[in-house]
């Protein structure tokens, strides 16, 4: 039965708040009210059918700062009827993952009238994040009070107020006790056991089981809404019949050819014309140091690599926003394409930019020394410039911060909820984590100093150790306590970042085979005959690699129980279409059945209707 949402949703002046919004210091009362309307409005006239309400009062604003944060919830009927719609997965009284449907709320696992806890906070939190970044522009041609920003239909309205600098932030509030907890069994009792060790066979094994078990494994893909930053001209969508941008994929194929490859090709360019730049630096030193031969020109041999590494970072990051800005310039529907032609970017331009000049004194100089050193200089340098960057500098300015809010709210005479004003002031000036698309890069970039040149410079693997033991620690300091509690990303598995670190396995194989060759212990075996040699490194690569594709086939991707229990899925869909046709077969045959099964239906849908009602009578009430 189709639940319509305006027919059980209840209005309610107090809510547990989930997400805050922040608005400009300077946004006009027109705009605000214009803004609430369309959050609180029903779903029929366009608005999200959220919750809302500003964090503190009129009396309140009048003697304290931070006017312009508001809180947004849901109601329950709402958070259910979003999580139908989002295509949410959920355990089910028989132990099957099933895309939840509010019709068939009782057949789930833990679900009850009475209790609020059925959905997570992090799926909650979702859900309006969700809402929110589906308002669109309907007949407005702009925002109120702001002419410039210009709207048109379909345009995401919260990506033009946060374009617009109208609204600053919008981010989920942390679950305080549920934190506590999680610090407790990540980071505070320095153990390892509870880490996810990612080796790649085994990594996807545990990956199904852990998405199977949050239920992400078998959530629908295949009609994936538009990112919010999608624009183009209102329409109807052929597939869905659901009204949403159209944007033509030949204008999208011409940005991507004539710009995007372009501008990546002459980054390639200069990030090769810098590298030459730092050889001729390394031969500068070099030749400091054979004439003078002191104690300070031998540490003057690491300064070229020092400041080629820091060179290197500050060119990744510079690079990084600009592949983020030509990609979201290109347009892609789905998110999923916005992130894989992203990742193909910056992963293009951070392979040759870090490793160009590896491979350069590996096959072309032949200096095994500079190549070692400059290994571990630009490995060590790397390591310590993200700790710093991305660990100890944002806790220490949290930590600043946190003491200046404690401060202000010791100092409060006003009767507020000072708990909640408290975590709401504290949690907006923290920092923003972005995704796990850095995280990614820095274990891709590690990866690939540890295992490209590992017969060379087998110390690197000990540095990558110690690094991650360390970083482990600190990402988890940072995740709890320094940034915001990031939306939560529904994902099957790592996506795109799987094949990246295959593709790098299957590269060091070959450059520790040809290294291996090329050492002068292995060619002193071979003093005559330089083909036989050539001919045995070659065949010892093949049969390695030959070795690991054959581990990668014989370790299923997902393990047995999964597999099981995916197909009886399948199983049980094809076996629900089958019954369709003979069922309409039947009514055809006896019209009296099908009055009859019409009056059931009836007597089904006021029962219903009654439940619901006295459901919000509850709410109401409470």
């Amino acid at each position: 039965m189709k639940v319509n949402l305006s027919s059980l949703d209840t209005c309610e002046s107090s809510f547990t708040p989930l997400v805050v919004l922040e608005l400009a210091q300077d946004v006009k009362e027109e705009t605000k009210e214009w803004l609430k309307n369309r959050i609180v409005s029903k779903k029929e006239d366009g608005g999200a059918q959220l919750l809302f309400r500003p964090l503190l009062n009129k009396y309140e604003k009048e003697t304290l700062e931070n006017q312009n944060l508001y809180l947004v919830g849901a109601s329950k009927i709402t958070l259910l009827l979003g999580a139908e719609a989002i295509g949410l997965v959920k355990e089910c009284n028989d132990n099957t993952m099933r895309a939840f449907t509010y019709g068939m709320r009782h057949n789930f696992k833990d679900f009850d009238d009475d209790n609020n806890d059925f959905l997570t906070m992090a799926e909650c939190q979702f859900i309006i994040k969700h809402e929110l970044e589906n308002l669109r522009a309907r007949e407005e041609k702009m925002i109120p009070g702001y002419p410039q920003a210009k709207l048109y239909p379909g345009k995401s309205l919260l990506r033009r107020l946060l374009t617009s600098g109208i609204v600053i932030q919008v981010f989920p509030l942390h679950d305080n006790e549920a934190l506590k907890k999680l610090e407790d069994s990540w980071y505070t009792r320095f153990s390892l056991k509870y880490q996810p060790l990612v080796i790649l066979e085994v990594w996807k094994r545990g990956c199904a089981s852990m998405t199977y078990r949050w239920g992400t494994l078998v959530m629908k893909r295949q009609f994936e809404e538009p990112r919010p930053g999608f624009h183009g001209v209102l329409g109807i969508n052929p597939v869905t019949g659901r009204e949403e941008p159209l944007y033509p994929s030949y204008k999208r194929q011409l940005r991507i050819y004539l710009v995007s490859l372009p501008f990546v090709c002459l980054c390639l360019y200069f990030s090769l014309y810098v590298m030459m730049i730092y050889f001729d630096m390394e031969a500068w030193a070099l030749s400091l140091h054979e004439s003078s031969g002191s104690e300070w020109t031998s540490i003057l041999l690491y300064v070229p690599s020092i400041i080629y590494a820091i060179v290197i970072e500050i060119m990744n990051r510079l690079y990084r926003y600009a592949a983020e800005f030509l990609t979201s310039w290109e347009n892609h529907r789905l998110e999923s394409a916005y992130q894989n032609h992203l990742i193909l970017k910056v992963l293009v331009f951070n392979f040759l930019n870090c490793f160009a000049s590896l491979f350069y004194i590996a096959f072309v100089l032949r200096d095994m020394k500079l190549l070692r050193q400059s290994l571990a200089t630009l490995l060590i340098t790397s390591q310590i410039l993200n700790q710093i960057m991305e660990s100890l500098l944002p806790y220490w300015l949290q930590k600043k911060h946190h003491v200046q809010v404690k401060r202000k709210v010791q100092a409060l005479k006003a009767d507020i909820d000072a708990t909640l004003y408290e975590q709401v002031v504290l949690e907006k000036e923290m920092g923003t984590y972005l995704g796990t698309f850095d995280d990614y890069l820095e274990l891709f970039l590690q990866f690939g100093y540890v295992s490209l040149f590992s017969c060379v410079y087998p110390l690197a693997a000990a540095f990558a150790v110690l690094n991650n033991f360390t970083e482990v620690n600190s990402d988890a300091l940072k995740m709890c306590r320094v940034l915001k509690r990031p939306f939560s990303e529904p994902s099957a598995n790592i996506g795109v970042w799987q094949l990246a670190f295959e593709t790098m396995s299957v590269i060091s194989v070959v450059t520790n085979c040809a290294l291996i060759g090329m050492s002068p212990q292995v060619n002193a075996l071979f003093p005559e005959s330089k083909l036989d040699l050539i001919l045995i490194v070659v065949a010892v690569e093949h049969a390695l690699l030959a070795l690991k594709f054959i581990l990668a086939f014989a370790i299923p991707d997902k393990p047995r129980h999964i597999q099981m229990k995916l197909a009886r899925l399948e199983f049980e869909s094809l076996e629900a279409l089958k019954r369709q046709p003979s069922e309409n077969i039947i009514e055809e045959k006896a019209p009296f059945t099908k009055e009859a099964k019409r009056e059931n239906q009836m007597k089904l849908m006021a029962q219903n209707l009654k439940e619901d009602s006295r459901e919000g009578n509850k709410e109401e009430e409470a």
